[in-house]
């Protein structure tokens, strides 16, 4: 059998079941925690999502004319504090004027449209707006990450060296648009690259084995 998106997605789906991704209760959280995880591994970003909550500081309302030097001893945990501090704040100050505070109200907007909207916003970049667009807001964006690149050069399906919007087409143009797809897909690639795909893999038990050419690997 060779390789595609889709039977890539359909072997870790039987194999590994419903990867259930990405943690947060709101939307506006989940806004936060896209930020946080930025460069960093996400339990240092849940800790600072707790350290967060703690203080009855994970809302629009609660951040609201907060200055970053304020929000930046709160996140220390993950890493680079004080500048997620200034793009958290930016990212509050742009869900007020656009969206009246309301991260919910992202879903109304048109997906590309939104995708435009928050790559203006300062420190949001391509990966981060599509995490945003996703899984707060429920648009068919796909999400590609070093994972994504890492575990799909391995496969011989791309060379690795695109450009994130080229990788993006990639996978859109080759699955339904369906945002509980890509959410789970992601969710799935991650495990993966966890799990066996690692910078040294681990390819005994991986359920892409007999599919991988292990392009790159030693």
């Amino acid at each position: 059998m060779a390789a595609s998106p889709r039977v890539v997605y359909r072997r870790l789906l039987r194999t590994r079941g419903p990867a259930g991704w990405w943690p947060g209760r709101t939307a506006f959280e989940v806004c936060i925690g896209a930020i946080l995880v930025q460069n960093t591994a996400w339990p240092n970003a849940a800790r600072a999502l707790r350290a967060l909550a703690s203080r009855r500081l994970l809302s629009h309302r609660a951040l609201r004319g907060r200055r970053a030097e304020a929000i930046a001893p709160i996140i220390r945990s993950c890493g680079t504090f004080n500048l997620k501090a200034r793009r958290v704040a930016a990212f509050v100050d742009f869900l007020e004027r656009r969206y009246g505070g309301r991260a919910e109200a992202m879903a109304r907007q048109e997906p590309m449209e939104l995708r435009r909207q928050l790559l203006e916003v300062p420190g949001i970049g391509p990966e981060t707006a599509d995490c945003m667009a996703l899984y707060a807001a429920g648009h068919p964006l796909f999400v590609v990450d070093a994972y994504t690149r890492r575990v799909f050069s391995r496969l011989g399906l791309i060379r690795g060296d695109e450009s994130y919007e080229e990788l993006q087409r990639f996978f859109m143009r080759r699955l339904p648009a369906d945002a509980s797809l890509f959410n789970d897909y992601h969710a799935q690639i991650v495990g993966l690259a966890k799990d066996h795909c690692r910078a040294r893999p681990v390819c005994t038990a991986c359920p892409l084995d007999d599919l991988c050419p292990k392009q790159g690997i030693q």
